[in-house]
């Protein structure tokens, strides 16, 4: 069977992914990879590698190694961390994009799977129902990067017939791990500080509206464009992806319904721009027509979710 290879194994999507992967097809037909070993479950739970992403000879050798066919690269630094170190930022999300699709360019492996997001977009893009193809001129590091990577995805894939697949993510929401510096990170943020004070300060507006996802949605995604047959994924730069749009005030009132003495505070920071400059709503109709993308879960139902798999967890805490 074909081996699959995931970099940056061990962070928010890619923790997740490589579960369900793994159900899906054989713990020892997915590899995990990572420049730590932090995460345990991802670790313990079937083959696992030490990768940099940013060096190539790291990145063939575990693919020769493994004989791996498929990788999909997870690794990246997002949009407020990017924002902080925006050379590292540009360096490993450009590099490592350039050595998968070098190495499919070159027939040792066939498939890739790289993530975009909603951060492509800028001031100029419609903020609301955000079309498929339109405007993008992003006020990030991050953005910008990924911007330039659909741009060689696509280019890839004219020019050498690389099989490479993306998705444009959206806020992602998860009980599992927690965010790694993005600017929509307040919305898992919340759901853990509403069961350990019963209070949240938010960097965002009450008011600003962002598309999410919740982790099941994203992954189910994931992994329904990697398994569509290739004629049907008529974009090779990257699909929208979307399910759901909230602001924080619409967040913490439902919040409120399940812990009535949660506080909600507002005291935005330079996240607030980056938010500013994003799409309220997406329009991923592309995605539901080209290959039959579609999400389960609604606002009420991740509030669920989050609060019962949290409140496990933390039964034993006490409030600080």
């Amino acid at each position: 069977m074909a081996k699959i290879l995931i970099i940056g194994a061990g962070g928010q999507i890619g923790s997740e992914l490589t579960i369900k992967l793994r159900d899906l097809y054989g713990k020892d037909n997915v590899i995990a990879s990572d420049i730590n070993y932090q995460n345990s479950e991802v670790v313990n739970s079937g083959l696992f590698e030490i990768v940099d992403a940013q060096d190539y000879a790291s990145v063939k050798i575990c693919v020769d190694k493994h004989k791996i066919d498929t990788i999909y690269l997870l690794a990246a630094m997002l949009s407020a961390t990017g924002e902080k170190y925006p050379m590292k930022a540009w360096d490993l999300n450009m590099n490592s994009l350039f050595h998968v699709l070098n190495l499919a360019k070159d027939g040792i492996i066939k498939h890739v799977f790289w993530p975009s997001s909603i951060a492509v977009f800028g001031d100029t893009t419609p903020r609301t129902d955000t079309p498929q193809h339109t405007s993008m001129e992003p006020s990030t590091v991050y953005g910008i990067t990924k911007q330039v990577g659909e741009r060689w995805c696509e280019y890839y894939h004219d020019k050498y017939g690389v099989d490479v697949r993306s998705l444009r993510y959206p806020g992602i929401i998860s009980w599992k791990t927690m965010p790694g510096g993005g600017t929509t990170d307040y919305a898992v943020e919340i759901f853990h500080q509403a069961i350990l004070d019963q209070s949240y300060e938010s960097f965002l507006s009450k008011d600003t509206e962002l598309p999410m996802i919740f982790m099941d949605d994203a992954i189910d995604a994931t992994v329904k464009i990697m398994q569509a047959p290739a004629d049907t994924v008529k974009i090779r730069s990257s699909y929208n992806l979307a399910a759901i749009s909230f602001t924080p005030e619409m967040l913490s009132e439902i919040i409120k319904r399940h812990i009535p003495e949660f506080k909600m505070f507002y005291r935005p920071d330079f996240r607030q721009d980056i938010a500013d400059s994003w799409p309220k709503s997406i329009d991923d109709s592309a995605a539901r027509n080209d290959w039959g993308w579609s999400h389960s879960f609604d606002l009420e139902a991740i509030a669920k979710e989050m609060l019962t798999q949290l409140g496990e967890k933390y039964k034993d805490t006490k409030k600080r």
